[in-house]
């Protein structure tokens, strides 16, 4: 099976292993106004989409959901954690966050690899966004607006670090110039 090389699963293993890192510590969640909290949980996802393809992103992407799952069902920390039993919840929007991202970065890689980096950060950091919230919403957790008060305030800032970060990481993996003369396409 060629698709399943080595260096994927190594990649799946790691990005995971960061991932459930992020969560189990909450080094995965920037503190940001009023309490709240902006998460870089899904950017290993990204990631690992990015440097492997759709299937690796899906992968990372159901380790992210499950590991949320369980997490929710032994340690919440907030009332709303509990939301997260749910595997609809859980887990089903964390499985689009890869092979999204990695679609966005296909699409954008030939003009820019940097702007492809940039921009599928930021999409795959919007697709958990709008996917949990949107469960949230269809499950009568909360009135929809509050959950467009959400994705404003967490939303954005977190789609920004994910680009920032997607672009930094995957960059350095890759070894993509940097610098004065601008990025190699």
């Amino acid at each position: 099976m060629k698709s399943l090389t080595i260096r994927k699963i190594v990649v799946a293993g790691v990005m995971s292993a960061i991932s459930i890192l992020l969560g189990a510590t909450h080094w995965g969640f920037i503190p940001w106004f009023a309490g709240a909290a902006l998460t870089i949980m899904h950017v290993p996802v990204i990631i690992g989409a990015v440097l492997e393809g759709p299937v690796v992103g899906l992968v990372i992407g159901f380790l992210f959901g499950l590991f949320s799952l369980i997490q929710a069902a032994i340690a919440p920390t907030g009332p709303a954690d509990t939301w997260f039993v749910n595997p609809v919840l859980s887990i089903l929007p964390r499985l689009f966050i890869g092979p999204f991202a990695w679609l966005v970065y296909r699409a954008l890689e030939k003009p820019s690899r940097v702007l492809a980096l940039v921009v599928s950060g930021v999409a795959g950091s919007l697709t958990n966004t709008v996917l949990v919230l949107t469960v949230i919403g269809l499950l009568g957790y909360l009135p929809w607006a509050l959950i467009g008060t959400i994705a404003m305030t967490n939303g954005v800032p977190e789609a920004v670090v994910a680009a920032i970060i997607t672009l930094a990481v995957v960059a350095a993996w890759r070894g993509i110039e940097r610098g004065r003369h601008g990025a190699a396409v």
